[in-house]
């Protein structure tokens, strides 16, 4: 496997850092970003596309075999196959807001292995391979162990492929068990930080694979817990993703009952 991966790696690493510094470029010249609307909170960017369009043409020029899916162009599955999420928190990109990422992850015979997530505006490079731990800008980084749900800082991400009302009973149910509640509105950023340990938990009742998938492989390297995500027809079609640190993750798991059984 490491002839496989370690080309990719090293790849993977050298290509996001210079999509970051492309992508942070044209966020600090806001009268470009050429915004759009794909439904209601649902915001695109000039960034977007030529973001994802720099990673495809960079993978495909050294990988020419691999699969590539992106949020924007689409694609295909495969066996070795790479997903981008060219900015992921793109409303807040598109209001000059910092918390935003480009998540790229890849998935070798359905199983993800490789995760980089760069959120260059706060200089937070987030890496990981399977069996070789997770890293933020070089250094190793782990999973919180909050003893108790009273103590525990949960993110809610919010999907408009789910009644509002189901966001609303999440949020009821964490603020009833004493858990303090919060959203950033970028699911990849919002799973490294489980992994760092500023948060306990991210559960989002529906999350596309581009937005997850580098994220899982972080907060599982970082000593997390989560769900089975990647089952199913997860790359075309996503599923709920329940993440947390290890001491948490069966509470979390019995407060919102029903929404992440898989």
């Amino acid at each position: 496997m490491d002839t496989i991966l370690d080309p990719r790696e090293t790849s993977l690493h050298a290509i996001i850092k210079a999509a970051g510094a492309k992508a942070l470029a044209l966020f600090n010249d806001p009268d470009g970003l050429k915004i759009s609307m794909k439904g209601a909170q649902d915001w695109l960017t000039h960034a977007d596309g030529e973001v994802e369009a720099f990673i495809r043409t960079e993978l495909q020029k050294l990988f020419p075999n691999d699969s590539i899916m992106g949020e924007e162009d689409g694609g295909e599955d495969g066996s070795h196959l790479w997903i981008i999420d060219p900015i992921d928190g793109t409303a807040n990109f598109a209001r000059h807001d910092r918390l935003w990422c480009i998540s790229v992850g890849f998935v070798l015979n359905g199983v993800p292995v490789l995760g980089a997530i760069f959120a260059p505006s706060l200089d937070e490079f987030y890496a990981a391979r399977t069996s070789r731990g997770a890293t933020m800008n070089g250094k190793p980084i782990h999973a919180a162990k909050t003893a108790s749900v009273e103590r525990s800082v949960i993110e809610l991400g919010w999907s408009t492929r789910r009644p509002n009302s189901v966001y609303i009973d999440l949020v009821s149910r964490a603020i009833d068990h004493g858990a303090s509640v919060k959203r950033s509105a970028s699911g990849a950023l919002g799973m490294t930080q489980v992994a760092i340990g500023r948060t306990d938990c991210y559960a989002e009742v529906h999350i596309n694979s581009w937005d997850v998938v580098a994220g899982l492989v972080i907060a599982k390297e970082s000593g997390a817990i989560c769900n089975d995500y990647d089952s199913g027809d997860w790359v075309q079609n996503g599923n709920p993703i329940l993440c947390a640190q290890p001491v948490l993750f069966n509470d979390f798991k019995s407060i919102f009952s029903n929404y992440f059984d898989k």
